[in-house]
């Protein structure tokens, strides 16, 4: 199955920052993909801190939830 192509117009400076942030041989699907997934990290880390941070009194025990 191939993929769909899909474009995304963006103004020339982002055009020209994408260029730049692009490693030899590297896509810019390619690019764009790591960089989702490295957003994704950093929103995953960001939670776990914000969890952290949270006194034990903002949970509930698993057995005290009901369906």
């Amino acid at each position: 199955m191939s993929a769909a192509v899909k474009r995304i117009p963006v103004t020339e400076l982002v055009w020209k920052d994408l260029a730049e942030m692009r490693e030899a041989g590297q896509t810019y699907a390619d690019l764009l993909a790591d960089m989702i997934e490295e957003r994704k990290k950093r929103r995953l880390e960001e939670d776990v801190k914000m969890w952290e941070s949270l006194p034990d009194s903002a949970y509930v025990p698993l057995s005290e939830i009901k369906d």
